[in-house]
């Protein structure tokens, strides 16, 4: 199993290293044909993402005993309760300044208690009658670009910057009993609930850009990024855009995971779903 979870983490800075590398060697030949500008632009993207979460959040330590194991599975049409998704950019010639805030509030969501920890002895749980979470919080990603390939018929942006998480997770549980430590001196309650706040910071880097299709107005978006720091994480988009005289409209899949390892509140959680956004160009 462990050699299964860095083939998988590996793949993606993998495909990440292969991208940057062809660009770099396509982007050189066009580098000194390529127009300059000397001005700035700007664009703002306000959209609509509808994420499925699911992952697995380890608890500290209940004060009855014991470390809850949960595994949470959300529908976002009946669970989402607020949201605030935006992102900016900044470009002048090649180089550009790129932001993305994403501010989303579940509740209710589907869990179960899938293991209690009693100090280093996990005990499993499967008599679960009506577990449900609750996660709140902001993603921040910045980033800076350079154009290694600045027009058509691709457009492919390298970058380096950061991505901050604030998380705050929140659980309650309806076991149908106790749960007894193989020690005997410690017990999980049947009911409880527990909350649980982190803070996570990881560096990343990444390519972002657009394939032109034909001399048309569409294009195929697409970003990807990898980091590290608290834990692990990438990002994953792809979809199809449209643009107008000063406007995009632009539908995309996107995928967005975090890695803490089996000793963190978050273990592992995937954040995917359709996203749909309106950039204005100025």
């Amino acid at each position: 199993m462990k050699w299964y979870t860095r083939r998988r983490r590996f793949v993606p800075g993998m495909v990440l290293l292969a991208l940057i590398t062809a660009a770099i060697f396509t982007g050189t030949a066009q580098a000194q044909s390529a127009a300059r500008a000397d001005t700035w632009t700007f664009s703002i993207t306000p959209y609509l993402w509808m994420p499925n979460i699911d992952g697995t959040l380890n608890y500290s330590a209940y004060s009855g005993g014991g470390s809850p194991s949960v595994e949470v599975d959300n529908n976002p049409l009946e669970s989402l309760e607020a949201a605030l998704l935006i992102s900016g950019e900044a470009r002048r010639d090649r180089w550009s300044v790129f932001t993305d805030f994403i501010y989303l509030n579940f509740s209710n969501d589907s869990s179960s208690v899938k293991s209690i920890n009693f100090g280093g002895s996990a005990v499993s749980s499967s008599a679960n009658l009506a577990t449900q979470s609750s996660l709140r919080g902001l993603v921040w990603t910045l980033g800076a670009g350079y154009a290694v390939l600045p027009g058509r018929p691709v457009a492919l942006d390298a970058f380096g910057g950061l991505r901050y998480a604030g998380l705050e997770a929140s659980t309650d549980w309806q076991l149908a009993l106790d749960v007894t430590g193989p020690g005997g001196g410690q017990t999980f309650p049947s009911t409880g609930s527990i909350s649980e706040r982190m803070d996570l910071w990881n560096g990343i880097i990444g390519v972002r850009g657009l394939f032109w299709l034909g001399d048309s107005k569409w294009s195929i978006p697409y970003y990807l990024d990898v980091g590290t720091g608290s834990g692990w994480t990438w990002q994953g988009m792809l979809g199809i855009a449209y643009s107008f005289d000063w406007i995009d409209v632009k539908l995309v899949y996107r995928h967005l995971y975090f890695d803490q390892g089996s000793d963190n509140l978050i273990q592992d959680m995937r954040f995917s779903g359709p996203a749909l956004g309106v950039t204005f160009r100025f």
